[in-house]
């Protein structure tokens, strides 16, 4: 990965941290966010949590693809094949994009790793 690409992805992930970090409430004990930006135990925990609230809202939709599909194979009325197929897709997509979020924190991980000192 060149040196441009490392940079603007810092970049990316600054603009979004700091986007977070004014949506977000504080947890309580912590103090207020230093000068740089976080304190470093606060960052990753806030970058866990966000990464979380992504796990769970990918697993929610497959949980409703899954009761969906379910009621729709029962029979179950006012659940039309329209709507499972929608649930279905919106599920896939969900979980194709958490698997490309894995892939490029693999990618940059590994890139970090395999940095010179």
């Amino acid at each position: 990965m060149s040196q441009m690409a490392i940079n603007q992805v810092l970049a990316q992930i600054r603009a979004m941290s700091s986007q977070v970090r004014l949506d977000a409430p504080r947890p309580a004990g912590l103090g207020p966010l230093s000068q740089s930006g976080a304190t470093g135990v606060s960052g990753s925990s806030e970058f866990a949590s966000i990464l979380k609230r992504g796990i769970d809202a990918v697993n929610q939709s497959e949980q409703r693809a899954s009761a969906l599909t379910n009621a729709f194979s029962r029979g179950a009325p006012g659940v039309s094949l329209p709507q499972v197929v929608l649930q279905v897709e919106k599920a896939s997509v969900s979980f194709d994009a958490l698997t490309q979020v894995r892939n490029r924190l693999i990618t940059a991980y590994q890139d970090i790793m395999n940095m010179q000192m």
